[in-house]
């Protein structure tokens, strides 16, 4: 059951990166037609655009990262020992380098991996994680974001954000020509492309959120098999979702990163359809259900 999860995932996560690069690429296709009534130019300049753009974004990512969440690095055992040792073991138990450490000075407790791959990746937690959470928890929580790390999930997230970028710009320098002369265009190409670049800013978010929620689930699967103990895991993600202490160094940008979504702490079965489109992460009754179940 536990390897089929993982699998479907992976799959999941795929399908929706395609979809994704789709979406940039007609929304740079509409773009084009709404201005110049040709969509092979569109396509040409958004496809050369995103191959510069989303590398730039991904050799970046990790500094602005840690610095967005006001991270200290950790560069002795002697600084946080048990911290030290949990990392340090599972790392071993996964098979990847050591990552770095990062303590993020916060009440509300959480954490978040970065990295473009297992060489260079880190951690980051808060000091109310190290506070609140016993060591089996906090095995669980670190087994969560190696298997982040592991999964190359960071590498995926940052590339999702990147895309939601270019959209994002699409769309606004639309906007600056909305009354441009339409003559000798296809009325409804036309129309299609403006109800496109006018909804492409939404739809990408959209999947940018559902792929945080899919990676999650993965990361609670693998992270479970990697510690062997999925209950500690489901136990440490009760304490951080019920927590209701002021968030005071997180940016809300870098939400959907975190293991727990730290500006929406408690997910109900009773969220509303588009509510879960939105969210950054799956209920957190849902994820411990499927632990439980493991």
């Amino acid at each position: 059951m536990l390897f089929e999860q993982i699998e479907t995932n992976k799959k999941k996560s795929i399908i929706i990166v395609i979809l994704f690069i789709f979406l940039v690429l007609l929304t740079g296709a509409a773009l084009s037609y709404y201005l110049v009534g040709n969509l092979t130019i569109g396509l040409v300049s958004t496809a050369i655009f995103m191959s510069i753009y989303v590398p730039i974004s991904i050799s970046t990512a990790k500094k602005i990262v840690m610095r967005m969440n006001h991270a200290r690095k950790i560069t002795t055992s002697e600084q946080a020992p048990q911290l030290w040792n949990i990392v340090e073991g599972l790392a071993i138990a996964a098979r990847i380098p050591m990552p770095e450490i990062y303590i993020i000075q916060e009440d509300s407790p959480n954490a978040f991996a970065a990295g473009l791959s297992p060489s260079t990746a880190s951690i980051a937690v808060t000091t109310a994680l190290l506070e609140q959470l016993n060591r089996e928890e906090l095995e669980g929580v670190i087994a969560h974001e190696i298997a982040h790390i592991k999964n190359y999930d960071v590498r995926l997230t940052t590339i999702s954000l990147a895309l939601v970028a270019i959209i994002a710009i699409i769309s606004d320098f639309a906007t600056s020509f909305i009354f441009r002369n339409s003559d000798n265009k296809n009325p409804i190409l036309l129309i299609i492309s403006l109800i496109l670049l006018i909804l492409s800013p939404v739809i990408a978010q959209a999947i940018h959120f559902s792929l945080s929620r899919n990676r999650e689930f993965l990361a609670d699967a693998s992270g479970a098999e990697l510690c062997r103990n999925p209950q500690a895991l489901a136990s440490a993600l009760e304490k951080i979702s019920s927590n209701s202490n002021k968030v005071d160094n997180i940016p809300r940008s870098a939400a959907s990163m975190y293991i727990s979504d730290p500006f929406k702490k408690k997910k109900t079965k009773k969220q509303s359809s588009i509510s879960r489109i939105f969210s950054t992460h799956p209920p957190t009754e849902e994820r411990i259900k499927r632990l439980m179940n493991m």
